[in-house]
């Protein structure tokens, strides 16, 4: 498969990074006193954001491969890529723009988020490697169950 094409699984992977981007260069009005935002949201909405970013790269990944394979590289890959696009954005906060704070707080904020779509990626694999195991068990049980049946007639 051509780099090109497997690219073309992470675009919205991608798009959800200039998002996120976005957001975390934007100039935020004072939300003190408002009622709606609480210490640590902002911990909350780098949570989110990586999540997202992190779900869409490994459904992707799962599209550009063949099959729903398990693997620990792609894990390896997205918590480093996603690790590094977090600590840009601190490093981009701190060194571009005054009016943003880099936070390394907000780097492990990033991570939880990752680890949390880590946690799904993995649980998700192992109910469907479950799903195939039975459903090949219950194949086997079934075709042996009908050569029986068909020994009986003979």
């Amino acid at each position: 498969m051509s780099k090109l094409k497997t690219l073309s699984y992470q675009r919205w992977a991608g798009i959800w990074t200039v998002v996120i981007l976005i957001f975390c260069t934007a100039k935020m009005p004072d939300t003190q006193g408002s009622g709606f935002f609480f210490i640590g949201f902002d911990k909350l909405v780098h949570l989110g954001f990586f999540f997202v970013l992190s779900i869409l790269l490994f459904y992707g990944k799962i599209k550009s491969q063949s099959s729903y394979s398990f693997r620990v590289m792609t894990i390896f890959k997205i918590v480093a890529l996603t690790f590094f696009i977090g600590g840009a954005i601190e490093i981009i906060q701190l060194e571009l723009f005054p009016y943003r704070s880099a936070e390394w707080w907000d780097l492990g904020a990033d991570m939880m988020g990752v680890m949390m779509a880590v946690f799904s990626y993995v649980l998700l694999h192992r109910s469907n490697y479950n799903e195939t195991t039975m459903s090949r068990e219950i194949r086997k049980n079934n075709e042996a169950a009908l050569d029986a049946v068909d020994a009986e007639k003979k």
